[in-house]
């Protein structure tokens, strides 16, 4: 992990690093648990849904796919990269993300913290703790464009217009500083999940996000236990401390 980028930009492409084989473990788990989900939410799919959660406490997954998961989130390939941003993180959640129901669906700027977070409190949380989104392709994607160095920086007049839907503007309106990082099958992109940013649509779209935060109080709230291993999984499992 190249800590002096992320540290400038906000983000991290880290090309090629899973193998066909590696994915090939996890994939199926997925599969199952994207067509459980579509059947639960194909209401919400067809209107604006454009990603799931929650997949490491999914009932319709067995203890062994969960662990399969668990030993994916936690390897060493994946924290030797995290650990370049954050020293001692903190697993938090999985997320899912595809293409929308409707393929005109407009995508749409934001930072994941203003829904939760008056816009004063969006400019604080901007001094930290740090929240990462671990994004691994499992198909060659469109990827996501973002706004680099919106991690540490507030919005310009026309970002913020933009990422609120204010002054006329819309989300989904095109951003002078946008910068696309597409992304091939096998690799991760870490970036923060306070910068300014938008999914891009299309292709084959299918990646995991495993969520990590920099350890503090505040963020205690966003951990659910029932997303976290069971004390015999964990016996079973390397680098527990991420899950403590």
């Amino acid at each position: 992990m190249e800590n002096n980028f992320f540290a400038e930009n906000g983000y991290c492409h880290v090309k090629g690093l899973y193998t066909a084989n590696e994915l090939g473990k996890i994939r199926p788990i997925l599969d199952k648990f994207h067509y459980n989900w579509l059947l639960e939410n194909q209401r919400f799919y067809q209107s604006r849904g454009i990603n799931s959660s929650g997949l490491t406490g999914a009932a319709c997954l067995s203890t062994e796919e969960k662990f399969t998961l668990f030993e994916f989130i936690c390897a060493d390939t994946l924290l030797n990269q995290v650990k370049g941003v954050v020293a001692e993180p903190q697993f938090m959640n999985t997320q899912l993300f595809f293409n929308p129901y409707n393929p005109k669906q407009a995508n749409y700027w934001h930072r994941d913290m203003q829904y939760h977070l008056e816009l004063d409190a969006q400019k604080a949380a901007l001094y930290g703790p740090e929240v990462l989104h671990c994004r691994v392709a499992f198909e060659d994607e469109p990827g996501i464009e973002l706004i680099p160095g919106s991690h540490k920086n507030w919005d310009s007049d026309e970002e913020l217009a933009v990422r609120l839907g204010q002054q006329g503007a819309k989300n989904n309106d095109s951003l002078r500083r946008g910068k696309q990082v597409a992304l091939k099958k096998g690799d991760l992109l870490i970036f923060s999940a306070n910068m300014i940013h938008r999914g891009l649509y299309g292709m084959n779209r299918f990646a995991l996000d495993i969520l990590y935060f920099e350890r503090h109080p505040s963020l205690n709230e966003f951990v659910q236990t029932g997303f976290l291993p069971t004390a015999e999984q964990m016996q079973h499992l390397k680098n527990t401390m991420v899950f403590e």
